[in-house]
């Protein structure tokens, strides 16, 4: 088929999440003392620049620039540029995800790339916008599927089998097998062919080969996607990364009792302002892992040393450092650590999250505080729903906005057959109901001078009556969704594309989808739709 010209809309916004997200996208008081500053506040990323500047001289952000990576399309001099002039950087990262993931892994770079853009024309200075990947992440299911619409509208979800069942390395250290050539091949027979989709088919054969990690497929496909956006990309297993991060780490394993308790007490206030927690806390334990035989391990304080979770292994401080000199990807951060480590590495004003990170960094603050660091001011990520014209003809069939589809499709179907219900018969239905409500009353008083027993058995007869009624209705409502049974299945087939499996369509859609069939028009026009304003 040839190529669609955009012929679609793309209906942005700001996801939304817990309570506590909700009330920070509004800039409420009482979960702003959680926050430093406001996303929409100018003066909260001054304020982190001036901090960054007490923290990072010319030499740490040589460093930083050491870990960052000019994607192609990319003007590498921008690092000479943040060095030189003593720049900046905003953030935002994801753990890699089959074939790219969902879409809104592309939205969270998109943001990225114009806050950056933002604060670069506010502080005079270069502003980086840098993508992390977390290829140290070891949550294989959360990694090896994606979900497509194929060619025969239907939803497809190709799945990489977990390579290993006993443990579970980081992802950078588990290579796709040749089990990874028929999942991409039965990705692309469900891609749309145009005129654009070659080479977009030429990049996923490129990512995904024998021997290339899940953590490699994912850089590769992000960096060529949305390179000539000017994005930069470092990776969580990257050596200059990790070599820089080793105070960070250090300073966890040493101080964690005390920084565990500057996490709980944060946790009491938050609950006590009626907001629940995104990440549990986990009593002794270090917010490290660290990879051994049994896998990417969470460590634990004991007996004054420490523990692994999994092997049950004893360690002193001593021996887990001693590891991770011998190998400096063996001993990486957990979420709550990795912001904290990304903030020590990189001169960053801003963090762009989507709603769960939004909670956990609530979390954060005086966590942040204890590491000797302010914490980033949270940006919200973009998020979008792609209306395509075939969509929208069939929501405009049945007179729905696509917010109507975001429930039970027979709930939907049930709503549309109701309202299609002929005025004839809901005039009659209702003047039957009527009459039927007056008439079993007048006699109810009638059968009062006879018996007044007598009622209870007039009632069971007006229940009937009604209950026949309404049996009667359902039965015209079913016989409508039988008459509209082909309208009703595009309807169907709609809330797929928007709502697949009840979910925001960003949350699972994979990108090649769009891509395919609009070309890079579809980037181009979510990042034109991305403004960002800071007064």
């Amino acid at each position: 088929m040839p190529g669609d010209a955009l012929n679609l809309e793309l209906i942005v916004g700001r996801p939304s999440g817990a309570p506590a997200v909700r009330d920070y996208l509004e800039g409420k008081p009482e979960v702003l003392r959680f926050f430093e500053g406001h996303f929409e506040d100018p003066a909260a990323y001054g304020d982190k620049a001036a901090e960054v500047d007490e923290r990072f001289d010319r030499e740490a952000r040589e460093r930083a620039a050491a870990a960052m990576h000019a994607a192609p399309g990319t003007d590498p001099a921008k690092l000479e540029r943040f060095v030189n002039e003593g720049g900046y950087v905003v953030t935002t990262g994801q753990q890699p995800g089959l074939f790219g993931g969902p879409l809104y892994n592309v939205y969270k770079a998109l943001t990225v790339v114009r806050l950056a853009e933002a604060l670069e024309a506010r502080v005079g200075k270069p502003v980086l916008p840098l993508f992390w990947v977390g290829s140290e992440d070891h949550d294989w299911e959360e990694a090896n599927h994606t979900c497509i619409v194929g060619v025969d509208n239907e939803l497809h979800e190709p799945v990489l089998p977990a390579p290993h069942e006993e443990h579970r390395p980081s992802i950078h250290r588990i290579p796709l097998g040749p089990e990874i050539l028929p999942l991409r091949d039965e990705f692309l027979a469900n891609l749309p062919e145009s005129d654009f989709s070659a080479p977009f088919r030429t990049l996923l054969c490129e990512a995904a080969m024998d021997g290339m990690t899940l953590s490699e497929s994912f850089r590769l496909i992000m960096e060529r996607l949305l390179g000539r956006f000017g994005l930069f990309f470092t990776d969580a297993a990257d050596p200059a990364l990790k070599t820089a991060s080793r105070p960070a780490l250090r300073r966890e394993l040493e101080r964690s009792e005390e920084l565990e308790a500057t996490l709980a007490g944060t946790a009491e206030r938050l609950q006590a302002a009626g907001y629940g927690l995104q990440v549990s806390l986990m009593e002794g334990g270090v917010n490290l892992f660290l990879e051994s035989a049994a896998g990417r391990e969470r460590v634990y304080r004991e007996n004054g040393g420490y523990r692994l979770r999994i092997s049950g292994d004893h360690l002193s401080a001593d021996e887990i450092l001693e590891r991770a000199a011998a190998d400096p990807t063996a001993l990486s951060p957990n979420v709550f650590l990795r912001p904290v480590v990304e903030s020590t590495v990189f001169p960053t004003l801003a963090y762009v999250g989507g709603p769960g990170e939004m909670a956990y960094f609530a979390q954060l603050r005086g966590y942040f505080a204890a590491h000797g660091i302010r914490m980033p001011v949270i940006h919200p990520r973009f998020g979008a729903m792609a209306v395509e014209a075939k969509i929208r003809k069939v929501l405009d069939k049945f007179a729905l906005e696509p917010g109507a589809l975001d429930r039970p499709f027979h709930e939907v179907a049930g709503d549309i057959a109701r309202d299609e219900v002929p005025e004839g018969v809901r005039r009659a239905l209702g003047q039957l109901r009527g009459a039927i409500g007056k008439g079993v009353g007048e006699l109810e008083e009638a059968v009062k001078a006879v018996d007044p027993t007598l009622k209870g058995p007039v009632k069971h007869v007006r229940s009937q009556t009604f209950a026949a009624l309404d049996d009667l209705e359902k039965k015209v409502v079913h016989a409508l969704k039988r008459e509209n049974e082909i309208a009703l299945a595009q309807l169907e087939k709609a809330q797929l594309h928007l709502f697949p499996r009840g979910k925001p369509q960003e949350r699972v859609m994979n990108p090649f989808y769009y891509l395919s069939r609009y070309g890079d028009a579809f980037l181009d026009e979510a990042f034109r739709r991305f403004t960002v304003n800071l007064g």
